[in-house]
């Protein structure tokens, strides 16, 4: 079950977590990364926000949107995360037909 939209850390707790796992979910959350999260998250994505304090300094994925004024790459470089990740803004536009192979 993966965790996201707005903060998911203001409604997932340790009493939720636990009753996820008893049914037999992994849980999977993205979070920006200001609320300290439960013990027990089996991923944990952080995704900063420029001008918000970081609380988060650890996870499996550092997931930045770019670019973001006041959040350079570079100052989370150091952070412990297992994969680090730039999500840009813009869009990839396929010409699908040509995949497909229609002329």
């Amino acid at each position: 079950m993966v965790c996201t939209g707005g903060e998911p850390l203001l409604q997932l707790d340790g009493a939720l977590l636990d009753a996820l796992h008893y049914r037999g979910f992994e849980v999977a959350v993205e979070t920006n990364g200001t609320i300290v999260p439960p013990a027990g998250i089996d991923w944990l994505c952080v995704s900063p926000k420029a001008g918000s304090t970081l609380v988060v300094e650890r996870g499996d994925e550092l997931k930045l949107v770019y670019p973001q004024d006041g959040a350079p790459p570079e100052r989370f470089e150091e952070l412990a995360f297992t994969h680090f990740f730039l999500h840009p803004r813009w869009r990839l536009s396929l010409q699908t037909h040509k995949l497909l192979g229609i002329p």
